[in-house]
C-alpha cells in the first residue's frame, strides 16, 4: 500500500513540473494576447492565427526538444553556430529566439543584442564588435540584429555615409565566406510583416506600459520611412544572397506560424543526430547523524507574501 501511495505521489510531482513547463509558455502566451481596453476595437482589424493554442504549444514543445538534440550535437562535436536575425521593427524576431532559447543551456546557446556603437567603436573596422561574439567551438550564437544595421538603419538614418555603405556591402560577402571557411555555420533570417500588421503592434506598444520599452525613436522613424526601408532590403538581399549564407524570409504576420516555420527551418540547416548519453544515476545523500541544522534569523528570508 504504501508502494502505491508513494508512486501516486511521484506521478502528481511529474505532473506538476511538467504543468509548470506548460505554464512557462503559456505566460508569454497570455502577454502576447494582453490587450487594453481601448485596443480592443484596434485588434479587430489585427491579424487572426489560424493555429489553435493546442496544436501550437504541441508543434512547439516538439521543436524544443529537437533543439535541445540540436544542442547537444553542437557541444560533442564541437560545431559553431550563428544565427543571424534581422527584419522590419515589431516583426517578431524577438519572440522566435525567446522560444529558441527557452529550454536551452544558456552556456551554450547565448543571443547577443549589441547597443549602438560607442564613439570609440565607430572609429573600429566595421565588423570589429561583432568578432568578439562570433561562436567557439560547441557554442550557438543568436544575433538579434548584426552588421546588417549599415545596410538598414544606419543608411536609412544617415548614420552612414554612401561610401561607407558600399564599403559593406563589398565587405560583407567576403567576411561571411571567411566566416563560413573558418567552420562556422551561418544561417541568416529575415523578417518579413505587412505595413498594417507592423502598425497595430506598434500601437500596441504605445498603449501597453509593460511593452513601452521595445518602442525606441528609430522604431518611429521606421513607420515614417517605410518604403525607404523596403528600398535598402531589396537591395540587401541583391548583394548579400551568397550561397555560403544565403537569406531565408520568414512571413511573420502569424506570430505562432512564424516561430514554428523558422525553428522547424532552422533544424533542418544542421546535420546533427541524436547524441548518447551515459546513464545518470542519482547518488543518495550522506547523512551525518552528528549534524545539527542552525536556525537561521528571520530577517534573512524573502516574506511570503503570496
Amino acid at each position: 500500500m504504501t508502494n502505491t501511495i508513494d508512486e501516486l505521489e511521484e506521478k502528481n510531482w511529474l505532473e506538476a513540473e511538467l504543468q509548470d513547463s506548460f505554464d512557462e509558455e503559456l505566460e508569454m502566451e497570455i502577454d502576447d494576447v494582453r490587450l487594453q481596453h481601448e485596443l480592443r476595437n484596434i485588434s479587430e482589424w489585427g491579424h487572426k492565427s489560424t493555429l489553435n493554442r493546442r496544436a501550437y504549444f504541441k508543434a512547439l514543445l516538439n521543436l524544443q526538444a529537437e533543439l535541445v538534440k540540436l544542442q547537444d550535437w553542437v557541444v560533442g562535436t564541437n560545431y559553431k553556430l550563428l544565427v543571424i536575425f534581422e527584419g522590419r521593427d515589431a516583426a517578431g524576431k524577438g519572440g522566435v529566439i525567446k522560444r529558441i532559447t527557452q529550454r536551452l543551456n544558456p552556456r551554450v546557446c547565448r543571443v547577443v543584442a549589441l547597443p549602438a556603437p560607442s564613439e570609440r567603436e565607430k572609429t573600429q573596422w566595421y565588423f570589429q564588435r561583432y568578432v568578439p561574439h562570433l561562436p567557439a567551438g560547441g557554442e550557438m550564437v543568436l544575433f538579434d540584429r548584426s552588421w546588417y544595421n549599415r545596410s538598414g538603419v544606419e543608411r536609412v538614418m544617415e548614420f552612414a555615409d554612401d561610401n561607407e555603405v558600399e564599403q559593406f556591402f563589398n565587405d560583407v560577402p567576403e567576411f561571411e565566406r571567411m566566416l563560413v571557411r573558418s567552420g562556422i555555420k551561418v544561417v541568416k533570417y529575415w523578417f518579413s510583416i505587412t505595413d498594417q500588421e507592423q502598425q497595430l503592434r506598434f500601437l500596441m506598444r504605445v498603449h501597453d506600459p509593460i511593452k513601452q520599452w521595445k518602442l525606441s525613436p528609430m522604431d518611429l522613424q521606421s513607420r515614417i520611412r517605410w518604403e525607404q526601408y523596403t528600398k535598402v532590403k531589396e537591395e540587401m538581399f541583391e548583394r548579400t544572397n551568397i550561397p555560403e549564407a544565403p537569406w531565408s524570409i520568414v512571413e511573420g504576420n502569424d506570430k505562432k506560424q512564424a516561430r514554428l516555420n523558422c525553428i522547424d527551418h532552422l533544424l533542418q540547416q544542421i546535420p546533427y543526430k541524436d547524441v548518447d548519453h551515459e546513464d545518470i544515476v542519482l547518488p543518495e545523500r550522506v547523512f551525518n547523524p552528528k549534524y545539527e541544522r542552525k536556525t537561521l534569523p528571520k530577517k534573512l528570508y524573502v516574506p511570503d507574501k503570496y
